[in-house]
């Protein structure tokens, strides 16, 4: 997908960039496949803030994703690509011979009228969901469980995949985009091909207005706070940190700080860490 850059008409257009949605087919979402999307304001159940920096925002309603895939035997045909505004990658929405319609994340060059499939019987084609066991090493794939029938929980994003590095027992050697190398159980499935829209990450917003209609506020540094607010704040002037490692506003490290829990019970399954 190209990126269409403005003429410096004004401050804001300056720099400006977006998406030019040729693969997008339909501007209209399938209504049974919506659901209503609340917003928190970064607030708990108990009207505490939890998360800072988000309040606002463009009203929009949640597209009911099919991260399972586990209508199996059923072929279906995609109907149209469409832009999800709760993500950035592309869905796809795909109805199955039976009746049903169900939304995917579109892959890049799934077309319109391509017919795909689920189940292990399923070709390795782009956009059919099999299990790993069934799928040959150097595969890309994408949408990948962690756990059997809870649903794709890695490689969702725009332009994320993985790849199939061979198999051991009942395990299966997946190398993420990150560097880290894992295993993953065989009977969890995933999809051919990488997510589409991978130029998402290379727009530049412009202006400031284009990031509150995300829904996300203003976010200001430690050192122009007060020592009360942040452990950067306070001196005379421009100050340094003053600490030994820079901090969060909340007194613990960050920047390298490892927060990972030391005993966490899938670290086992992790071959080699993240690549620097």
């Amino acid at each position: 997908m190209a990126i269409k850059h403005y003429k410096p008409t004004t401050n804001g257009r300056r720099g400006m960039s977006t998406l030019t949605n040729e693969e997008i087919t339909t501007s209209t979402p399938t209504k049974s496949l919506l659901a209503k999307s609340r917003k928190t304001g970064g607030r708990n159940n108990q009207g505490k803030m939890t998360v800072r920096h988000i309040g606002g925002g463009e009203k929009r309603k949640y597209r009911v994703i099919d991260y399972k895939r586990n209508k199996v035997g059923v072929t279906g045909r995609v109907a149209s690509i469409e832009y999800d505004p709760n993500r950035t990658a592309n869905i796809a929405l795909i109805n199955y011979k039976d009746g049903e319609k169900r939304y995917i994340i579109a892959p890049k060059d799934l077309k319109v009228g391509a017919i795909i499939e689920n189940g292990p019987e399923a070709d390795i084609k782009v956009g059919n969901n099999l299990p790993l066991q069934n799928i040959p090493v150097g595969t890309v794939i994408h949408c990948i469980e962690l756990k059997p029938g809870k649903g794709a929980e890695l490689c969702r994003s725009a332009g994320a995949s993985a790849q199939i590095l061979g198999r051991e027992d009942k395990y299966v050697l997946v190398r993420l985009q990150s560097g880290e190398t894992r295993k993953i159980l065989g009977v969890c499935t995933a999809t051919i091909g990488v997510v589409g829209n991978e130029d998402s990450s290379l727009v530049n917003l412009g202006k400031a207005g284009r990031k509150r209609h995300m829904g996300i506020r203003p976010t200001n540094r430690g050192s122009v706070m007060n020592p009360n607010d942040h452990p950067h704040g306070g001196g005379e002037g421009r100050a340094p940190i003053g600490r030994k490692s820079p901090m969060t506003p909340w007194g613990k490290p960050a920047l390298g700080h490892k927060t990972r829990k030391p005993k966490k019970a899938s670290s086992k399954l992790i071959i080699s860490r993240k690549s620097k």
